[in-house]
């Protein structure tokens, strides 16, 4: 039986920005403060990435709001906050990205099991004739779908 996921935040801008090559999940290292603050939902992900440094991952950028009844034990809602891989998939990051163009940006984060988890994508950014042609094939989709519909 599979476990139940509870989607938190998802960052739509990286799938416009980026080709998607390959995605992993990851844990979250994280305080007490900012459990209960994703619990809420208050988190952003748009500004996100992740870096491989010293043989670990980490999570740059994500802003995780202060959960107010915490007041003095939150944390730097911008701080850096350390991804739990195992080592094969930490490797098989940390050598797809030292190739040229590649990034790891965070697509979404949920709790799985009581249990903070981000996923991350391997990605290739988009030239801006890709994210034209991307918006042009959803939109014809859109209307393929919208006169099958009024057909019925």
């Amino acid at each position: 039986m599979a476990e139940k996921s509870a989607l938190v935040a998802q960052n739509r801008k990286a799938r416009h920005e980026y080709e998607i090559l390959e995605t992993f999940e990851a844990g979250l290292v994280l305080m007490g403060p900012e459990v209960k603050s994703m619990r809420e939902g208050n988190v952003n992900l748009q500004d996100g990435y992740a870096t491989i440094e010293g043989g670990e991952a980490w999570l740059h950028g994500v802003h995780i709001s202060p959960y107010d009844p915490a007041d003095r034990w939150n944390a730097d809602p911008r701080r850096r906050r350390k991804l739990l891989l195992n080592k094969s998939e930490l490797h098989a990051l940390a050598g797809r990205t030292e190739q040229k163009g590649l990034t790891i940006v965070p697509l979404d984060v949920h709790f799985r099991g009581g249990w903070a988890k981000v996923t991350l994508g391997l990605a290739r950014g988009k030239q801006q004739h890709d994210k034209r042609e991307a918006l042009r094939r959803r939109q014809l989709d859109r209307e393929v779908e919208r006169e099958i519909g009024r057909r019925r």
